[in-house]
């Protein structure tokens, strides 16, 4: 297989179900440099996590730009909003990461996410009854994409009745992270999901105006009127952190909980474990995210000075692109990375990341998947794939399933 075209294969949709094939033969060269101009691909374990601390390494939008990838440092860009923390360096990331965290969990808001526990189970419940009499279900749009849209809108005090609004912002916008997307220059999708960043934006700027003359008990109203040692956020920056709460907080955890009952159905034994032990989720989530990781990829890093990897020097200016997905099943750091083994002893994956820019909104993501996983397994009787595989989208950041119909014989 030519490197050239290793890079088109990590995108190329034909490979989404299964993708791992293709991250092994990348692990064949651990630093990829297919074309000038072009990414330098890292698909090792242990690269991976060093260049994740490196400060060298910069999240910066601005320093897409200078790397000449114009198009994704445009598609951060939410309605004229400036960049989320996530796409900035230090010390201003540091600041505004202090400040959402600060109303989002400890040391200040230490039971924020655990309070919440009652709701989430009160919500899968609800869910699951909703499968009424139902053999077969799409698991995607009747459970795993409406528990977390659900979840991240109470969390920040989005009103029940405008949660429908926001798959029809929030797709275009998540598809706009692919990198295939946006080399195949689709003018009508970039006017769509320009469109949908103005509408979120608006539509958040009508809660932040709510929320500073009226403070309620949600995390909305905590980023708005916080003044703790940081000071305070602006209103455009309220704005832009509330923009990925919105779009991070829910659309991981979606392909987390349907990659999650999809390979647990791959794995029967595993499932019925997991009915029998629901303590058993904790070590399935961890596995799960090593083994099926929602963030494939990370492509929006630029070297900032020149950096050595593996004795290549990766020039400064250089954008790179951290396979995080390959690095989970590197037999470097995993001993039988193929194998599902919520058993295993050490799973230090990166499946949230790792390094500043770590996933914000791992606790609430993993409880989420707990309850959603091991709620599943209890009352469903006798679960099966219906596909396999299933349909996935189209997106090769985000991996999930489109559609997962589950047939199954009722409810426990």
């Amino acid at each position: 297989m030519p490197h050239a075209s290793m890079m088109r294969q990590i995108t190329d949709f034909a490979n989404r179900a299964d993708p791992y094939p293709v991250y092994e033969k990348l692990r064949g060269t651990p630093v990829l440099h297919e074309e000038e101009g072009g990414p330098y691909i890292i698909s090792s374990y242990y690269d991976i996590k060093a260049l994740l601390h490196d400060p060298r390494i910069s999240s910066d939008a601005a320093n897409l730009t200078a790397a000449g990838d114009d198009e994704l440092a445009r598609s951060e860009e939410t309605g004229g909003l400036p960049p989320s923390f996530l796409r900035l360096d230090p010390p201003e990331h540091d600041r505004l990461r202090r400040i959402a965290n600060s109303a989002f969990g400890p040391p200040h808001r230490p039971r924020r996410i655990e309070s919440m526990q009652g709701d989430m189970r009160e919500i899968v419940t609800g869910l699951i009854d909703g499968f009424g009499d139902a053999h077969e279900i799409d698991l995607v749009d009747q459970f795993a994409y409406p528990f977390p849209v659900t979840v991240i809108c109470r969390l920040l005090g989005v009103p029940r009745e405008d949660e429908p609004r926001f798959r029809a912002w929030v797709d275009p916008l998540v598809a706009s992270l692919d990198p295939d997307t946006r080399q195949n220059g689709d003018a009508d999708f970039q006017q769509t999901a320009q469109e949908a960043r103005m509408q979120l934006g608006m539509y958040l700027a009508g809660l932040v105006e709510q929320r500073t003359r009226e403070p309620r008990d949600d995390l909305l109203s905590d980023l708005v009127n916080s003044r703790g040692p940081d000071g305070a956020m602006t209103m455009m920056e309220v704005l832009s952190t509330s923009v990925l709460l919105l779009i991070a907080g829910h659309e991981t955890t979606v392909n987390l909980i349907t990659n999650g009952m999809l390979t647990l159905l791959r794995h029967p034994d595993i499932l019925r474990r997991l009915r029998e032990e629901p303590g058993l989720s904790v070590r399935i989530v961890e596995e799960l995210l090593r083994y099926e990781p929602p963030v494939q990829l990370v492509p929006q890093r630029t070297c900032i000075a020149d950096i050595e990897v593996r004795g290549i020097t990766i020039p400064k200016g250089s954008r790179i692109w951290l396979v995080l997905a390959a690095g989970n099943r590197d037999p470097e750091r995993f001993e039988d990375p193929q194998r599902f083994d919520p058993d295993r002893g050490d799973i230090q994956h990166l499946g949230f990341g790792s390094g500043i820019h770590s996933c914000f909104g791992a606790p609430l993501a993993r409880l989420e998947t707990q309850i959603a996983l091991s709620e599943l397994a209890r009352r469903l009787r006798d679960p099966r794939l219906v596909e396999d595989p299933p349909p996935y989208r189209p997106n090769a950041v985000l991996r999930g399933p489109r559609h997962l119909r589950i047939a199954f014989e009722g409810l426990d």
